[in-house]
């Protein structure tokens, strides 16, 4: 049976896009997840979802229990995730408002543990990670973005730093030069979690800002972000709702 785990970012978690709505307080071996499990419907598909920083955004990108909220999925019967994230364009190309359909990450986290198997006292595990995102799901998100005429980029890759601090204007450029092409601080850590359990995982990147890289225009503020999601908030639910209606 499918059932689809939505874990929402910052701004972008809102329960009312469910139906046949209920409430659990779960627990896992790793400590609580960031919030209670929303289970209800979508499309008549079942749903959970889970806020990522928490229901008051109480968590900041380091202390989210990344651990606790992919097992928590799991174990709640999930099988498979879509994840929205807000992100700074390190692309000219890539607006504010544009959506990218994310295909690839670029790790900078420093100070978490992004790995089920950090002790191998039970057997090795190296999780192979050529292509995190799943291809199906990825391609259900941008064909549900492009039907609601969205701004829709196909891929991208995108670079999680640690936060919550943003970047200089120096790392900003050294993002570019690697190739990526969006940057946040939560969706690297969750992708590899999600692959070492085995449950597809798809993440779709609203991009908020251009980080620090441009020059031309301010650097990017906190306020600068809740505005652009305010704006996009309701795109972002059709898409989810679309998108879920299409998973089969």
């Amino acid at each position: 049976m499918i059932k689809i785990g939505i874990i929402g970012g910052s701004g972008l978690e809102d329960p009312q896009i469910l139906s046949n709505v209920r409430e659990e307080e779960v627990t896992t071996i790793y400590g609580p997840p960031s919030s209670a499990l929303t289970h209800g419907t979508i499309n008549g598909k079942e749903v959970v979802l889970i806020s990522r920083h928490g229901r008051h955004h109480q968590y900041s990108p380091t202390e989210v229990n990344y651990r606790a909220n992919v097992l928590a999925l799991k174990e709640a019967g999930v099988t498979h995730i879509l994840a929205t994230t807000a992100c700074g364009s390190l692309r000219a190309e890539i607006g504010r408002g544009h959506f990218v359909v994310l295909d690839q990450f670029i790790d900078f986290t420093k100070h978490r543990t992004s790995t089920y198997a950090d002790k191998f006292e039970s057997g090795i595990v190296h999780a192979a990670m050529a292509d995190p995102f799943d291809e199906t799901l990825r391609g259900l998100l941008y064909t549900s973005a492009s039907a609601l005429n969205l701004p829709v980029h196909p891929k991208g890759t995108v670079v999680t730093i640690e936060g919550p601090r943003f970047s200089t204007r120096a790392e900003s450029r050294m993002f570019q030069g690697w190739g990526a092409d969006v940057i946040n601080m939560s969706v690297a850590t969750e992708a590899s979690l999600a692959n070492e359990l085995k449950i597809p995982y798809a993440a779709i990147a609203m991009s908020t800002d251009y980080d620090c890289w441009k020059e031309d225009e301010a650097p990017v503020s906190w306020e600068e972000i809740l505005k652009i999601f305010h704006q996009n908030a309701s795109n972002v639910k059709q898409i989810l709702i679309d998108a879920i209606g299409r998973v089969g």
